[in-house]
């Protein structure tokens, strides 16, 4: 079965025991690092840790299948409010959530359209998370600041923001975001946020293999805190040991590798002295959305009640749960510190 949104290219080294892996986002491939780091499944396998008095309460604005919910309750949060617009994402949210926070479900907290959600009605909270849509603003330049962004959906976070003042927040996006109409659109999110809203802000690229996956994938991170005071840095990069071979069951071959090119010509990674030279009937792999999950960092009891295309597209679009989840671990030392 070929997989929709994502294209999986193997490559290999070789005398080499790690793999290399390409995801195909947009029209750039991004690789894969050396020395995937960290027995991430070892920290990132067992249950949320619900608990019946939360360390803090959040709200998980666009939130997809959940990257930022299971994150967030692995540390003793809980969340009073979601909202996803997908309906198989919605499926998707419910099947993992709903046993252990029945009242976000039944209390009608899990909205489906945010744009057409009074923010007076959600419930108070501590952290506001988002992984909201990269838009653009108008032609108009980033000058006029709130105004400037009417109409999008990073719109709609500002006005939450606005109106339940929490202590923290924590979005992300895709990395082109900084460049996104020549830097306008970063430009007008910042001044909005520090002038407008008057939080800190602090931003920076991190790739999910920093964090224990065996993807790239780099994601723009942004965290502001109400207290201004607040100097906050984003946690260093730790040393794991997940690979590809973890993921495949030791099923990673050392010696044969290819680079996927057009019209499916595969370069070999060989001599550098020798010529090119193409591979003859190379077969990429194609990942099940099991093996999606630990690329993603999910752990293995958490579910798809969707069609195997439905559910790669959702790991596709899905944050990458360790990343999140240090990010959010980092930011708590702060807040628990004020």
């Amino acid at each position: 079965m070929g997989i929709a949104l994502l294209d999986f290219v193997i490559i290999a080294k070789q005398g080499h025991n790690s793999f290399y892996q390409a995801l195909k986002h947009d029209k750039a491939l991004d690789y894969v690092a050396d020395g995937f780091q960290m027995g991430i499944f070892d920290h990132f396998e067992e249950e949320s840790n619900y608990t019946d008095k939360p360390k803090f309460t959040f709200i998980d604005l666009f939130a997809g299948i959940g990257g930022f919910h299971l994150a967030a309750s692995n540390l003793g949060g809980q969340c009073v409010f979601a909202s996803e617009f997908d309906e198989n994402a919605r499926k998707t949210y419910e099947a993992n959530f709903l046993k252990h926070n029945k009242d976000l479900f039944y209390s009608g907290n899990f909205a489906g359209d945010i744009t057409k959600v009074d923010e007076k009605t959600i419930p108070d909270f501590d952290f506001l998370f988002a992984g909201f849509p990269c838009q653009p603003f108008s032609q108009a330049g980033f000058k006029k600041g709130f105004n400037e962004i009417r109409g999008t959906l990073f719109f709609n976070i500002v006005n939450i923001v606005k109106e339940k003042q929490p202590s923290v927040f924590f979005l992300e996006n895709v990395r082109g975001l900084l460049n996104h109409d020549d830097g306008k659109t970063f430009e007008t999110i910042k001044k909005i946020i520090t002038k407008d809203l008057g939080y800190s802000f602090f931003y920076k690229i991190i790739k999910a293999s920093d964090f224990g996956l065996p993807q790239h994938r780099p994601r723009l991170f942004m965290v502001g805190f109400k207290d201004e005071k607040i100097k906050f840095t984003f946690p260093k990069a730790q040393k794991l040991n997940t690979t590809m071979s973890d993921i495949w069951n030791g099923d990673c071959p050392k010696k044969v590798g290819y680079t996927l090119r057009v019209g499916g010509r595969g370069s070999k990674i060989d001599d550098r002295r020798n010529w090119d030279s193409y591979m003859v009937n190379g077969k990429i792999k194609q990942l099940s959305s099991n093996e999606g999950k630990k690329m993603q960092g999910l752990p293995n009891h958490f579910i798809f009640p969707v069609s195997e295309t439905q559910a790669m597209k959702q790991l596709g679009n899905s944050v990458a749960v360790p990343a999140i989840q240090t990010v959010i671990k980092q930011i708590m030392t702060y807040y628990e510190s004020k």
